[in-house]
């Protein structure tokens, strides 16, 4: 039997997110008892006294709180999960580390790349482990084709294309929720889908260094919600109209860093919020002088492949996820089998807790934040200009980087 360490966990924000943290909390034991970790589900914050109840009655924390500063004063919690809306992130995030608590933060952690520098400065300088939602990146299959990227087996990586299409906002009709106001969300589909897009690529190919972007806000108004009182889900037919301050539409074609493993590399990125059909359909190719990829989230448990220019088996082959495959072998037995969304939490959840307890660092970081936001924000600005912007690169980034020359340093 693996010596098991508790490692006291509070939560801020019993929304849909919050109750996924939850649950990968609670099945670290189960599905990685070899890292002798017990997370202990301590205390947890909401606006809501409904929500509170929930997490206490159902989630399993032992107390509740309004107010989200007392899960930051307890001697007992360890770690935080911050789940709160984007608004709120920057505020919180920086509260957690000046009381000196490690935390797992949903993304976008800022409003831009200025909430989010402003979270990362607080980090480094508290010296806390961070955390970010990025989790589309634990799937296997990514994992999978980061090794044979690395490996050398596509090739030279020549271009790319990565695209997040998504309906949540399709429906005209839909609220006018906080996710459409620039005060409370910042960007619009930017900030939201295409962060996940970006850090994908990131930690896939490596960091992005050039950006000359579109967008376009297809539906200029929608019905106005009460605050608090729904999402962006509800529909509210002949309601008062307010404008939408953000795009639901972003495309940018990018250019990767030298310091990239796919050096210089050209790409183009591709996110909405309102597409019709398309559920959340996340997809990343990657093309290489001996061959290429191609994976799409709705179909996470597949990669297909080509890796043949002659032959009998030229084109792509549909490949299953299977244990040879990033953490595939701790949730199933063999490939066919599938995994779904919430164990890409439970693998977070992993990374983020031997992170903390010191055992490994693989988990993403607020720098890979802070990175992403940055492109985010050069997308904007190349719109305003309709020119391409530059992006700066960020130290301590887990983006995927060539190996130095040890003679050339």
């Amino acid at each position: 039997m693996v010596p098991q360490r508790e490692v006291g966990v509070g939560l801020i924000s019993v929304g849909w997110m919050g109750k996924v943290h939850s649950r990968a909390y609670q099945s670290i034991p189960v599905v990685y008892p070899e890292l002798g970790i017990t997370p202990k589900l301590i205390i947890a914050a909401d606006t809501s006294l409904e929500r509170i109840d929930y997490a206490k009655n159902v989630l399993g924390f032992a107390e509740g709180t309004q107010d989200y500063r007392e899960v930051l004063a307890r001697e007992d919690v360890d770690v935080v999960s911050i789940c709160a809306p984007n608004f709120l992130h920057a505020e919180i995030g920086i509260a957690a580390s000046e009381a000196g608590k490690a935390f797992w933060i949903e993304k976008p952690v800022g409003r831009g790349a200025a909430d989010t520098k402003s979270v990362q400065d607080a980090a480094l300088k508290a010296g806390v482990v961070s955390s970010i939602g990025f989790n589309y990146r634990h799937a296997p299959a990514i994992e999978y084709a980061k090794e044979l990227i690395a490996s050398g087996k596509l090739g030279r990586i020549t271009n790319f294309r990565g695209t997040f299409f998504a309906d949540y906002s399709s429906e005209p009709k839909g609220a006018l929720s906080w996710r459409f106001t620039r005060e409370l969300a910042g960007s619009g589909v930017l900030g939201d889908l295409m962060g996940h897009l970006v850090d994908l690529v990131h930690y896939v190919i490596g960091p992005v260094a050039e950006v000359s972007a579109l967008t376009e806000t297809v539906y200029a108004e929608r019905p106005i919600a009460q605050m608090g009182s729904g999402t962006h889900f509800d529909i509210i037919e002949d309601g008062e109209m307010g404008p939408v301050e953000n795009e639901d539409y972003a495309a940018m074609l990018v250019r990767l860093s030298n310091k990239a493993v796919a050096e210089g590399a050209i790409g183009t990125l591709e996110a909405s919020r309102v597409t019709v059909g398309k559920r959340a359909s996340y997809n990343l190719e990657i093309y290489g002088t001996e061959g290429s990829l191609s994976w799409d989230f709705e179909r996470m448990n597949e990669l297909h492949l080509a890796l043949d220019r002659t032959g009998a088996h030229v084109g792509y082959q549909r490949i299953m996820a299977g244990p040879q495959f990033g953490d595939f072998s701790h949730f199933q037995p063999g490939a066919g089998t599938s995994m779904g969304y919430d164990d890409l939490k439970v693998i977070e959840a992993k990374k983020f807790l031997q992170a903390y307890v010191g055992t490994a660092r693989d988990n993403s970081n607020i720098n890979d934040a802070y990175a992403a936001a940055l492109v985010c924000d050069a997308a904007e600005h190349s719109v305003a200009t309709k020119a391409w912007v530059s992006v700066d690169s960020v130290p301590g980034t887990t983006a995927a980087l060539k190996l130095r020359n040890p003679l050339n340093n």
